[in-house]
């Protein structure tokens, strides 16, 4: 994966097998991602790279992420239960999704067109962050580890994956990451187990 911002919208994120060719996402997106990073950037969030995409931060916590599909591209917003979403605008990613978290465009113009609301909707997440509001923990994510719930806010596919798994597998990954005492060590773990859990088994199976 990338670990240089500037590559990511002239190469892609370094995924898949589709990085840095014509076929990419990000080329077909290119122009709809680079105003959604002017939009993020000029409202003062802190650009950074995790998970290979373009995430921006304030008062030390993660707000939006940037994502190019190949029918789509995205803003995903984390602690998505705290928005308002007067708009109705917000989608959820998937059918496991707990709550609508991205703004989903199908076309680079629309960009531009949702500025207002868009810029909105980051005043909004970056507010909470701020006076430190967090959401109300559910039966769901209580023991969760915040590096895995962030992990699967920016990955949809892998956020499938692991709903699909047992509790008791879920418990499993939970108790490895979370005995890592660094963040950066607990991010790393969650992409060395992608594999494992993608292939619906236990921290522990073989």
């Amino acid at each position: 994966m990338i670990t240089d911002i500037a590559d990511y919208f002239t190469k892609g994120c370094g995924r898949c097998t589709r990085f840095d060719t014509p076929d990419c996402s990000t080329k077909v997106w290119n122009k709809g991602l680079r105003d959604l990073r002017e939009i993020c950037q000029n409202a003062g969030l802190t650009e950074t790279v995790k998970w290979g995409h373009p995430c921006y931060m304030h008062a030390g916590r993660n707000i939006a992420i940037i994502g190019a599909f190949r029918n789509n591209f995205r803003l995903s917003f984390f602690n998505a239960a705290l928005m308002r979403d007067p708009d109705s605008a917000l989608e959820r990613q998937g059918e496991n999704t707990a709550h609508p978290d991205m703004l989903r465009f199908i076309d680079n113009a629309q960009v531009n067109a949702q500025a207002d609301l868009i810029r909105c909707y980051l005043a909004e997440a970056m507010d909470y962050a701020e006076k430190g509001i967090n959401p109300p923990p559910t039966e769901n994510t209580r023991e969760m580890p915040a590096e895995l719930a962030d992990g699967l806010d920016a990955d949809p596919q892998l956020a499938e994956a692991f709903a699909a798994l047992t509790p008791g597998r879920q418990r499993g990954y939970f108790l490895h990451i979370t005995s890592a005492k660094q963040s950066t060590t607990r991010n790393a773990r969650i992409e060395k187990c992608r594999d494992r859990i993608f292939a619906g088994k236990g921290f522990n199976e073989r």
